[in-house]
Protein backbone atom coordinates (compact mmCIF):
# COMPACT_ATOMS: atom_id res chain seq x y z
CA UNK A 1 0.00 0.00 0.00
CA UNK A 2 3.06 2.41 0.79
CA UNK A 3 4.11 1.66 -2.76
CA UNK A 4 1.41 2.89 -4.49
CA UNK A 5 1.08 5.90 -2.25
CA UNK A 6 4.70 6.69 -2.87
CA UNK A 7 3.92 5.95 -6.86
CA UNK A 8 0.83 8.44 -6.90
CA UNK A 9 3.09 11.15 -4.65
CA UNK A 10 6.19 10.70 -7.52
CA UNK A 11 3.36 11.01 -10.47
CA UNK A 12 1.90 14.04 -8.45
CA UNK A 13 5.14 15.78 -7.99
CA UNK A 14 6.39 14.75 -11.53
CA UNK A 15 3.62 16.50 -13.12
CA UNK A 16 3.24 19.75 -11.18
CA UNK A 17 7.05 20.28 -12.46
CA UNK A 18 5.88 20.35 -15.20
CA UNK A 19 3.32 23.15 -14.91
CA UNK A 20 0.96 23.18 -17.85
CA UNK A 21 2.22 20.87 -19.86
CA UNK A 22 2.13 18.47 -16.81
CA UNK A 23 -1.30 19.45 -16.09
CA UNK A 24 -2.14 18.59 -20.30
CA UNK A 25 -0.22 15.08 -19.90
CA UNK A 26 -2.03 13.87 -17.02
CA UNK A 27 -5.80 15.12 -18.31
CA UNK A 28 -5.00 13.48 -21.66
CA UNK A 29 -3.42 10.08 -19.92
CA UNK A 30 -6.41 10.11 -16.90
CA UNK A 31 -9.14 10.09 -20.02
CA UNK A 32 -7.49 6.64 -21.35
CA UNK A 33 -5.91 4.73 -19.13
CA UNK A 34 -4.28 6.47 -16.03
CA UNK A 35 -5.58 6.28 -12.49
CA UNK A 36 -4.79 9.61 -11.24
CA UNK A 37 -6.97 12.33 -11.63
CA UNK A 38 -5.82 15.77 -13.11
CA UNK A 39 -7.60 17.67 -10.29
CA UNK A 40 -4.64 16.05 -8.08
CA UNK A 41 -2.71 19.26 -10.08
CA UNK A 42 -5.38 21.46 -10.92
CA UNK A 43 -6.06 22.36 -7.81
CA UNK A 44 -2.65 23.09 -6.24
CA UNK A 45 -1.56 24.81 -9.33
CA UNK A 46 -5.37 27.14 -9.05
CA UNK A 47 -4.21 27.90 -5.60
CA UNK A 48 -0.75 28.94 -6.21
CA UNK A 49 -1.47 31.08 -9.12
CA UNK A 50 -5.48 31.87 -8.68
CA UNK A 51 -4.99 34.20 -11.73
CA UNK A 52 -4.23 31.58 -13.89
CA UNK A 53 -6.72 28.89 -12.41
CA UNK A 54 -9.62 29.95 -15.76
CA UNK A 55 -6.11 28.99 -17.83
CA UNK A 56 -5.59 25.90 -16.12
CA UNK A 57 -9.41 24.84 -16.26
CA UNK A 58 -9.14 25.01 -20.14
CA UNK A 59 -5.89 23.04 -20.30
CA UNK A 60 -7.53 20.34 -18.23
CA UNK A 61 -10.42 20.06 -20.48
CA UNK A 62 -8.76 20.19 -23.65
CA UNK A 63 -5.84 17.34 -22.45
CA UNK A 64 -9.27 15.47 -21.03
CA UNK A 65 -11.38 15.35 -24.02
CA UNK A 66 -8.39 14.35 -26.73
CA UNK A 67 -7.68 11.88 -24.02
CA UNK A 68 -10.95 10.87 -24.06
CA UNK A 69 -11.26 10.26 -27.53
CA UNK A 70 -7.80 8.31 -27.35
CA UNK A 71 -9.81 6.11 -25.16
CA UNK A 72 -12.58 5.56 -27.30
CA UNK A 73 -10.20 4.65 -30.11
CA UNK A 74 -8.64 2.26 -28.01
CA UNK A 75 -12.41 0.31 -27.25
CA UNK A 76 -13.48 0.91 -30.98
CA UNK A 77 -10.07 -0.98 -32.32
CA UNK A 78 -9.60 -3.12 -29.54
CA UNK A 79 -13.32 -4.05 -28.91
CA UNK A 80 -14.16 -5.77 -25.50
CA UNK A 81 -10.70 -7.34 -24.77
CA UNK A 82 -9.53 -3.93 -24.27
CA UNK A 83 -11.84 -3.23 -21.86
CA UNK A 84 -11.53 -6.52 -19.79
CA UNK A 85 -7.98 -5.69 -20.37
CA UNK A 86 -7.81 -2.27 -18.64
CA UNK A 87 -10.33 -3.54 -15.85
CA UNK A 88 -10.45 -6.95 -15.71
CA UNK A 89 -10.26 -6.62 -11.90
CA UNK A 90 -13.42 -4.34 -12.21
CA UNK A 91 -16.08 -7.04 -14.06
CA UNK A 92 -18.66 -5.34 -11.78
CA UNK A 93 -18.01 -1.76 -13.18
CA UNK A 94 -18.09 -2.93 -16.89
CA UNK A 95 -21.53 -4.75 -16.82
CA UNK A 96 -22.77 -1.58 -14.59
CA UNK A 97 -21.36 0.61 -17.18
CA UNK A 98 -23.06 -1.48 -20.27
CA UNK A 99 -26.49 -1.08 -18.46
CA UNK A 100 -25.74 2.71 -17.75
CA UNK A 101 -25.18 3.01 -22.16
CA UNK A 102 -28.64 0.70 -22.63
CA UNK A 103 -30.46 3.01 -20.45
CA UNK A 104 -29.03 6.25 -20.93
CA UNK A 105 -26.45 6.57 -23.70
CA UNK A 106 -24.55 9.56 -24.46
CA UNK A 107 -25.78 11.03 -20.49
CA UNK A 108 -23.84 8.26 -19.04
CA UNK A 109 -20.72 9.69 -20.45
CA UNK A 110 -21.85 12.79 -19.67
CA UNK A 111 -22.06 11.92 -15.96
CA UNK A 112 -18.66 10.04 -15.84
CA UNK A 113 -17.28 13.07 -17.33
CA UNK A 114 -18.14 15.05 -14.31
CA UNK A 115 -18.13 12.86 -11.52
CA UNK A 116 -15.62 10.53 -9.77
CA UNK A 117 -16.57 7.95 -11.42
CA UNK A 118 -13.78 6.66 -13.41
CA UNK A 119 -14.03 8.09 -16.81
CA UNK A 120 -11.84 5.88 -18.63
CA UNK A 121 -14.16 3.25 -18.18
CA UNK A 122 -16.70 5.46 -20.23
CA UNK A 123 -14.21 6.64 -22.75
CA UNK A 124 -13.27 3.06 -23.57
CA UNK A 125 -16.92 1.45 -23.59
CA UNK A 126 -17.89 4.64 -25.89
CA UNK A 127 -15.58 2.51 -28.35
CA UNK A 128 -16.27 -0.64 -27.71
CA UNK A 129 -20.52 0.18 -27.85
CA UNK A 130 -19.74 1.99 -30.62
CA UNK A 131 -21.21 5.38 -29.53
CA UNK A 132 -21.45 8.13 -31.89
CA UNK A 133 -18.35 9.90 -31.31
CA UNK A 134 -19.66 13.42 -31.88
CA UNK A 135 -21.76 13.17 -29.12
CA UNK A 136 -19.31 11.31 -27.21
CA UNK A 137 -17.24 14.34 -27.81
CA UNK A 138 -19.44 16.75 -26.90
CA UNK A 139 -20.98 15.52 -24.16
CA UNK A 140 -17.12 14.97 -22.61
CA UNK A 141 -16.25 18.62 -23.16
CA UNK A 142 -19.23 19.81 -21.53
CA UNK A 143 -18.73 17.33 -18.77
CA UNK A 144 -14.81 17.73 -18.26
CA UNK A 145 -15.01 21.36 -18.67
CA UNK A 146 -18.03 22.02 -16.07
CA UNK A 147 -16.16 19.70 -14.10
CA UNK A 148 -12.99 21.83 -13.87
CA UNK A 149 -14.25 25.39 -14.50
CA UNK A 150 -16.11 24.71 -10.86
CA UNK A 151 -12.76 23.80 -9.34
CA UNK A 152 -10.94 26.49 -10.73
CA UNK A 153 -14.03 29.09 -9.87
CA UNK A 154 -14.76 27.54 -6.76
CA UNK A 155 -10.90 27.93 -5.71
CA UNK A 156 -10.78 31.45 -6.98
CA UNK A 157 -13.69 32.61 -5.06
CA UNK A 158 -12.96 30.56 -1.90
CA UNK A 159 -9.39 29.15 -2.05
CA UNK A 160 -8.28 26.89 0.71
CA UNK A 161 -11.50 27.21 2.51
CA UNK A 162 -13.31 25.00 -0.34
CA UNK A 163 -10.69 22.03 -0.78
CA UNK A 164 -12.00 19.56 1.91
CA UNK A 165 -15.46 20.59 -0.04
CA UNK A 166 -14.88 19.84 -3.56
CA UNK A 167 -16.14 16.21 -3.84
CA UNK A 168 -19.58 16.78 -1.49
CA UNK A 169 -19.56 20.05 -4.47
CA UNK A 170 -19.08 17.56 -7.43
CA UNK A 171 -21.96 14.85 -5.96
CA UNK A 172 -24.51 17.80 -5.71
CA UNK A 173 -23.58 18.96 -9.17
CA UNK A 174 -24.07 15.49 -10.41
CA UNK A 175 -27.76 15.07 -8.93
CA UNK A 176 -28.72 18.56 -10.33
CA UNK A 177 -27.72 17.62 -13.71
CA UNK A 178 -29.29 14.22 -13.69
CA UNK A 179 -32.37 15.96 -11.59
CA UNK A 180 -32.02 18.47 -15.33
CA UNK A 181 -32.03 15.21 -17.72
CA UNK A 182 -35.04 13.36 -15.97
CA UNK A 183 -36.76 16.67 -16.23
CA UNK A 184 -36.05 17.63 -19.87
CA UNK A 185 -36.51 14.43 -21.24
CA UNK A 186 -39.35 13.70 -18.93
CA UNK A 187 -41.06 16.77 -19.73
CA UNK A 188 -44.20 15.66 -21.92
CA UNK A 189 -44.56 13.16 -19.48
CA UNK A 190 -44.52 15.63 -16.68
CA UNK A 191 -46.90 17.91 -18.47
CA UNK A 192 -49.36 14.79 -19.64
CA UNK A 193 -50.13 14.06 -15.61
CA UNK A 194 -50.82 17.77 -14.45
CA UNK A 195 -53.63 17.64 -17.20
CA UNK A 196 -55.21 14.36 -15.75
Amino acid sequence: MNGIMEFFKNCVVYFMNLGEWGLFTLAFMESSFFPIPPDCILIPMCLIKPEAALLYATIATIGSAIGGMFGYAIGKFGGRPALDFFFKKQQEKIVEVERLYNKYGVWAVGAAAFTPIPYKIFTIASGVFKMNLLGFTLVSIAGRGLRFFIIAIALILFGEKIKANLEWIMIIAAILIILFYVVVCKWKDIKASFKK
